[in-house]
């Protein structure tokens, strides 16, 4: 597969998220010494490990717990910080931009892509303007700090209708990344309750609207019944077949006829596969992915391999039923590929032949916020608590580093012993307000 015996075959993995980060790590502790360079591109320093950015967004997990610094983690590696502006197998290059603006081409011999993918946006007047995803950490962060800062602007206006504005939450997105991020948040902002005086419970109002007749489709349906009827247990306001017609200055109107005000609105409504995929000259698969083997190589394509959400990989688990299924994008699928492709690479360069890879899925869990949740593993399906503790104990396992690991278990013991911490650091949404403000009465 080297295409120049003497130098080190040049390895370029694109995106540090689970493929990248688990690939880059496999390929590091199993290379020989000048067998191949592993070089690994991503806009941002770090992996995120997205399941727990709910519990992150809630405080549950310090937020710097839930990334994996890649420099840290990939010595053997070259980490560089910057965005993938495009591809051209052709000519074997792939060009990218720094954060301070320089662009450069990169060369390689053994190409993996692994971009993962996007919030998918739709037209809907006023989103671009109003809503805010929940695909990063600084997007958890913010979450965060945002709802904590409504309920203290809340306690303070003595506008009845800014006060009612404020304290409505919205959550457009049924799966997994909305419900869980609606659970941890509403459970975040009851509890919160507590600390003011003039704020209770019943002022907050959390509502969830979801296209589908139904949420968490990665469950049997009976368990996304029983979330509903938790959720509205709660008080949240659950709109199913359901979809959003504009948000435009933050007013919500609903094709159901429903309008209401909300300051606060979190759009977890699916997500697309990075759009530098379809720019390049690679083989796209219908759902805008690009087209892989069951061996996790780009069809047609000798040396690119491509894993994750970016990537439609053929789902041998269902194949017999659907021939056309392929691996649907989550964490999962993500980090059994990673492993599975970094022995393919391993085998090619060593002159073998690549393996397929087939999966069954192992099933799902999801929180509910704190001590609740629901689970559907190995055909057996638990809710409350039990779900709850399976939930944590899955995802921390499948946290890289036992560096991470132990810290994340250590923010739980804490957050069991003295609580958690509901403050909102709004300042850090803009950090040079005050100093702007006394610059200008100088």
């Amino acid at each position: 597969m080297s295409a120049r015996k003497s130098e080190p075959t040049r390895i370029l993995i694109l995106g540090g998220g689970y493929v990248g980060l688990y690939t880059a790590l496999g390929l590091q502790r199993k290379l020989r010494a000048n067998e191949a360079s592993v070089t690994i591109v991503d806009p941002q320093p770090h992996m995120t490990y997205q399941p727990f950015l709910p519990e992150a967004a809630a405080g549950a997990i310090e937020p710097r717990h839930v990334v994996v610094p890649l420099r840290r983690s990939l010595k053997r590696c070259h980490v560089l910080t910057a965005r993938v502006n495009s591809i051209e197998h052709e000519n074997k290059s792939v060009t990218v931009e720094g954060a301070d603006g320089h662009v450069q081409e990169l060369s390689y011999d053994v190409l993996v892509i692994a971009l993962g993918s996007v919030a998918r946006l739709l037209p809907v007047p006023g989103l671009a303007e109003q809503g805010i995803a929940f695909k990063t950490i600084g997007e958890a962060i913010y979450l965060r700090n945002h709802v904590l800062s409504r309920m203290d602007q809340a306690s303070s206006t003595l506008d009845p209708q800014l006060r009612k504005r404020l304290l409505t939450f919205t959550v457009i997105g049924g799966g997994f990344a909305g419900i869980e991020a609606l659970a941890e948040l509403e459970d975040m902002s009851k509890f919160a309750c507590r600390y003011y005086s003039n704020i209770s419970p019943d002022d907050i109002r959390w509502v969830l609207v979801e296209g589908a007749g139904r949420i968490l489709p990665e469950v049997r349906e009976s368990l996304g019944v029983y979330t509903v009827e938790q959720l509205e247990k709660r008080g949240i306001e659950v709109y199913l077949s359901t979809l959003v017609k504009s948000m435009e200055e933050g007013h919500v109107v609903l094709d159901d006829g429903t309008e209401f005000d909300s300051d606060t609105i979190i759009w977890t409504a699916g997500v697309k596969a990075n759009p530098v995929i379809a720019s390049s000259d690679l083989p796209l698969h219908k759902s805008g992915r690009v087209q892989a083997t069951a061996a996790l190589q780009v069809a047609g394509t000798p040396g690119v391999w491509a894993a994750g959400d970016c990537a439609a990989v053929p789902d041998l688990s269902k194949t017999e039923e659907d021939p056309t299924a392929i691996c649907p994008p989550n964490a999962q699928h993500a980090v059994r590929q990673a492993h599975q492709l970094t022995k393919n690479v391993l085998r090619t360069l060593r002159g073998n032949q690549p393996k397929d890879y087939s999966h069954s899925n192992a099933g799902s869990v999801a929180s509910l916020g704190l001590h609740k949740g629901v689970a559907d593993v190995y055909n057996i399906k638990a809710k409350g608590f039990k779900a709850w503790s399976m939930h944590r104990i899955y995802h921390v396992s499948r946290m890289p580093t036992f560096n991470k690991k132990a810290r994340i278990t250590v923010d739980w013991l804490l957050g069991g012993l003295f609580r958690r911490e509901v403050v909102s650091m709004g300042q850090i949404n803009d950090p040079k307000a005050d100093f702007a403000r006394v610059s200008q009465q100088s």
